[in-house]
């Protein structure tokens, strides 16, 4: 067994403390990776807390890891010692099921075993994740990173990059196409970045007048203050596509009433109530509210290499692992740009 130094939550209620636990054997299958750096997830708050219920503790969180490959199983090809490497949401999945085979792990009809707050497929082990100093995981579920990328700044693609990539591809954003990102968190301003890389008119809508010039510096070309009722008027049925990041409790039909003919809301928050929407704003102009979770592996490889040849990464703020119940406080108040990233160094 390999022992493994991470923070934990031990409930629902207490801060995340040191936790010390061992990691499996490598099997002929596996990588072993020593974990580099770890993005902080608005889901890893939530699973903490229960907010979603059905949480299991301890429970080590993070599923945006980067680090260097230490050793590997005897029957690995894809990986070799000192590559550098990625886990993001999910470590697992059936492998045998009609998504899986299509390349789409992530509507694995049994379910995905994530990176952490599950069982792994033995039904027995808890899967623990990125807040820690190492991570074994079967190779089919490891990604390939380029070092030539600024990696702490990598971290946040393995999961708030895939998240907004995957949806922006399947609606098939392209040159001249209208789009609308609602919420500019970490989430969002990856969104933001894909959205402009594609070639589309990003417009920016916020409840905050300050993210203004920040969502000019990302590449957006419009900006509009959506509590600002004439401002959303001049908006209606304007958008080919509307990125939804807010991961609060809102009311879907103020954007909705944003879409054109056939067009989209991608869903990507996850708020803890469940969203309103009225019919009629459904209805008109054939609209349509779409749900996406991450990537298949296959995809999120796509990504990463489609970032490799943009140089497309997250803006980060740098933390260390002791100070991840303040990040936590931080997140919930919007104070970051835009996402954290632990220095699993600190836990040394």
């Amino acid at each position: 067994m390999i022992a493994t130094k991470s923070y934990a939550a031990y409930n629902a209620i207490t801060p995340l403390k040191p936790y010390n636990f061992e990691r499996r054997n490598v099997g002929e299958y596996d990588v072993h990776i020593e974990i580099l750096y770890c993005g902080v997830c608005h889901s890893d708050l939530h699973q903490a807390r229960n907010e979603w219920g059905e949480s299991m503790y301890p429970m080590v969180p993070g599923h945006e890891i980067v680090g260097k490959v230490v050793s590997v199983g005897n029957k690995v090809t894809k990986f070799k010692m000192n590559d550098t490497a990625g886990v993001g949401v999910m470590i697992d999945s059936c492998r045998t099921c009609k998504n899986c085979k299509k390349n789409l792990e992530q509507y694995c009809i049994e379910g995905i075993t994530g990176t952490y707050n599950g069982y792994e497929r033995d039904g027995k082990t808890i899967a623990q994740g990125g807040y820690s100093t190492n991570i074994v995981v079967d190779e089919k579920y490891v990604l390939k990173i380029s070092s030539t990328l600024n990696l702490k700044a990598v971290a946040p693609l393995l999961c708030a990059g895939i998240t907004t990539y995957s949806p922006l591809k399947y609606a098939g954003v392209k040159k001249g196409m209208k789009v609308g990102v609602v919420g500019l968190g970490g989430l969002g301003h990856m969104g933001v970045k894909f959205a402009v890389s594609f070639g589309a008119e990003v417009t920016v809508l916020s409840t905050s007048a300050n993210k203004e010039a920040d969502a000019m510096q990302l590449g957006a070309t419009k900006f509009v203050l959506t509590t600002d009722k004439a401002a959303m008027k001049k908006y209606d049925s304007y958008f080919d596509i509307i990125l939804d990041a807010i991961s609060a409790n809102h009311d879907f039909t103020k954007y909705l009433n944003l879409l054109d003919l056939d067009g989209k809301l991608l869903v990507v928050g996850l708020p803890s109530e469940e969203p309103k929407v009225k019919p009629f704003s459904l209805i008109k102009n054939r609209r349509s509210v779409i749900g996406s979770m991450i990537g298949g592996i296959k995809e999120t490889q796509e990504m990463l290499d489609y970032c490799t040849e943009k140089n497309i990464v997250s803006d980060v703020e740098l933390i260390n692992m002791q100070n991840i119940n303040e990040a936590y406080e931080r997140m919930l108040k919007g104070d970051v740009k835009y996402r954290f990233v632990i220095d699993i160094a600190s836990l040394h």
